[in-house]
């Protein structure tokens, strides 16, 4: 995931992450970390770690109109045929009452 920056694609209902957010990765020795903003999302960060294909992470994240959110999520990777990663998410806030499921992949190249 180091280098990589992934969008939303699609996402439940109860989360805030669309396709306007962008998330910067970082990993080194089986962590993995990210910076993340866009959409209703002022500024956001996740931190955990990976096993294999496996993400395992917490996030936090301020939103427009002024609240904190944090949650948990493990998310299973895949490479596209493309070489670009898909992350299958399953999420659940701990801030509040919510969970769901999204898709997050790595933009292509060239797009912003």
């Amino acid at each position: 995931m180091d280098g990589r920056t992934v969008v939303g694609v699609s996402n439940s209902a109860s989360g805030e992450v669309s396709g306007d957010t962008v998330f910067h990765y970082r990993e080194h020795d089986g962590a993995v970390w990210a910076e993340y903003a866009g959409g209703s999302v002022v500024r956001g960060y996740l931190v955990g770690t990976r096993t294999g294909e496996a993400l395992d992470f917490r996030y936090v994240h301020l939103s427009v109109g002024g609240g904190t959110a944090s949650g948990h999520c493990t998310a299973q990777l895949e490479v596209l045929a493309d070489g670009r990663i898909r992350s299958h998410e399953t999420w659940e806030w701990e801030s509040r009452e919510g969970s769901g499921r999204s898709v997050v992949e790595e933009r292509r190249r060239g797009s912003g």
